[in-house]
This record gives C-alpha cells, sequence and structure tokens, in this order.
C-alpha cells in the first residue's frame, strides 16, 4: 500500500527552499538600503541583485534535487 502523506520533496530540499528564501529577503534589503536617488548606488544596482541572484539560484537547485530515499 502507498504512503498517502508522502511530501513531494524531502527535508534537505525543504531547508534549501527555506535558505534560499532567507538570501532574497536579504538581498531585496540590502537594495533598499540605498540611500542614492531612485537606488543608483552600489547597493541598488549591484550588491543586491546578485545576492537576489543567488537567492534565485539556490531555489532553482532546492526544486531540481532529488530526495534523499
Amino acid at each position: 500500500m502507498e504512503n498517502k502523506n508522502k511530501l513531494a520533496f524531502g527535508r534537505q530540499n525543504y531547508i534549501l527552499m527555506l535558505a534560499g528564501i532567507a538570501v532574497l529577503i536579504i538581498g531585496f534589503v540590502i537594495m533598499s538600503m540605498d540611500k542614492e536617488t531612485f537606488g543608483f548606488g552600489d547597493l541598488g544596482l549591484t550588491v543586491g541583485p546578485v545576492i537576489v541572484m543567488i537567492g534565485f539560484i539556490i531555489e532553482f537547485f532546492a526544486i531540481l534535487r532529488k530526495p534523499n530515499k
């Protein structure tokens, strides 16, 4: 009989997803801390977007990673 309560992802996948969400939030907070007009400073144009991109890459790998059985 098949287990009806089986989740789509494993524990490691969910941990990676939470880590990716945390990195995304940190990136958006860094972008919002830029004091230049319209966010044209170093934080708004380089540092924040790079961290957000890293967060999306973590999310991508969290979804594609096969759970351990």
